[in-house]
Order: C-alpha cells, then sequence, then structure tokens
C-alpha cells in the first residue's frame, strides 16, 4: 500500500513556471526592476512557500575559487565579468530542476570574502521565475530556456556611479574599484554583455524609472498568473509573441504602428549601453 501511495506522488504533475531572463550591464538595475515587479505584482512580502513570483540571480553561481584566484579577487585583480567566473553548469542544471518544478538549493555567494557559503537558499516551486544577471542570455543552452528575455539599458556614466557607491558600502578602495571598472568591468560588458542585447523581447532603457515598460511586464505575468499562460503559448506558436503583444499595446498608446516583427524600445535609449 504505501508502495502504492509512493507511486502515485511520483506521478503528480509537476509545477513547471514561467521563466524570464533579466540582463543588462553591471548596476543596471536588474535587481531594481525585479524587486519593483514583485512590489507592483504584491509578491514581496509573501510567505516564501506561498509566493507565486520570485527572483534568483546569477552571482549566486559565481565559482569557488583557487587560494590565488581568491588573493588575486582581494586585489582587484580578478574578472568577476568573464564567462569562466561563473558556474554555468551548476546554474544550468538548477534552472532546468526549477522549470521542471522541483525544489532547489540555491547557493550563497559572500562578496566581502569572494566565498560561496556553506548555507544556501531552499528555492520551492513558482508561477513565475525572474532570473537576473550579467550574462543570463550568453551561455546558449541557459538562453534557450528563457520564456521571456528583458535587457536593462542603462546609461554607462549611471552604471558606473552606482558601481562605485556599491562596491564603496563593501569596503573596497576607490582607486582599486576604478582600476577594476577599467580594466575588467568596462571591457567585459562590450565584449559579453552588450552583444547578448540583441536576444531580449524587450529593453528596458533607464530601468526602474521607465514605469511604461515595468507596467507592461507586470500586466503580462498578471495575465500568466490568472492563467492565460496557455493563450500566450498559443500566441507564441503562431509568431505573435510578447514582443508584439507588447508593440501592439505601445501603437495603441502612441497611435504609430511598428513593422511586423519588429523589436519595440519602450522608450528612446540615449546611448548604445
Amino acid at each position: 500500500m504505501a508502495a502504492f501511495e509512493l507511486l502515485n506522488e511520483s506521478e503528480k504533475p509537476r509545477h513547471h513556471p514561467f521563466l524570464i531572463g533579466v540582463s543588462g550591464g553591471t548596476a543596471s538595475g536588474k535587481s531594481t526592476v525585479c524587486a519593483k515587479i514583485m512590489e507592483l505584482l504584491g509578491q514581496n512580502k509573501v510567505d516564501r512557500h506561498q509566493r507565486k513570483v520570485a527572483i534568483i540571480s546569477q552571482d549566486s553561481f559565481y565559482k569557488i575559487l583557487t587560494p590565488e584566484q581568491k588573493a588575486k579577487a582581494l586585489r582587484g585583480q580578478y574578472n568577476f565579468d568573464h564567462p569562466e567566473a561563473f558556474d554555468t553548469e551548476l546554474m544550468y542544471q538548477t534552472l532546468k530542476d526549477i522549470v521542471e518544478g522541483r525544489v532547489v538549493e540555491i547557493p550563497t555567494y559572500d562578496f566581502v570574502t569572494h566565498s560561496r557559503l556553506p548555507e544556501s537558499i531552499t528555492f520551492y516551486p513558482a508561477d513565475v521565475v525572474l532570473f537576473e544577471g550579467i550574462l543570463v542570455f550568453y551561455p546558449l543552452k541557459v538562453r534557450e530556456m528563457f520564456h521571456m528575455k528583458l535587457f536593462v539599458d542603462t546609461d554607462s556614466d549611471v552604471r558606473l556611479s552606482r558601481r562605485v557607491l556599491r562596491d564603496v558600502n563593501r569596503g573596497r578602495d576607490l582607486e582599486q574599484i576604478l582600476t577594476q571598472y577599467t580594466t575588467f568591468v568596462k571591457p567585459a560588458f562590450e565584449e559579453f554583455c552588450l552583444p547578448t542585447k540583441k536576444y531580449a523581447d524587450v529593453i528596458i532603457p533607464r530601468g526602474v524609472d521607465n514605469m511604461v515598460a515595468i507596467n507592461l511586464i507586470v500586466q503580462h505575468i498578471q495575465d500568466i498568473l490568472n492563467g492565460d499562460l496557455c493563450k500566450w503559448q498559443r500566441a507564441s506558436i503562431s509568431g505573435r509573441g510578447f514582443k508584439r503583444a507588447v508593440s501592439e499595446q505601445g501603437n495603441l498608446q502612441n497611435g504609430i504602428a511598428n513593422p511586423p516583427g519588429k523589436r519595440i524600445l519602450l522608450e528612446p535609449s540615449s546611448r548604445p549601453h
């Protein structure tokens, strides 16, 4: 009898979430955009066991450094913005398990000591999962898992100022921060992150200040939470994906017809990154 009950339990259909990738340069406002989406959906104060929308950061998947690499990191001489800095296999397997509706353990990372902590965070299935990070679109097998891809496009000077303030608050020396930025962060952004912008379904200039874009995305997520995921899937099959839906909503406001299939910039961007 017990074996029969166990078999039934294992055969129960798992919860398959809608996976959204959120990319952009360092300090572009990715996590702030995700937090605002959670807030507008009323999910930021919900118990994690009952939460319908959840956020995961790519930063949790930094590789465990060797003693030599950690010494470099403490001197600001390790490139954390390079694809090789991330444990792509662990990241992919974790996302795969999440998409299949499994409970997973998310690593935790200490940015002060540049170490993966022994404690992990238990992640429970959710209807919508936001996965944010500078290079979430770079590995092909990870990029192909996303049902929707967003790129937060913020002015480079704004990003630099935010980066400096953030790292100073983490106890780092200003000269070291600026040297690391010019040596590693900026070149890596231009080589690895910026080229992935072309994969985005929606580009969000100015990050959380662009409430037009965020409200449209929140409405789309709300439709999914209300049970309209099948409608979205049918739309994708027929070539009418989210970027066309957003484009048409933008046309209603602006009275401008976009060419069929053209990706929309919800507000004009003054600079390329």
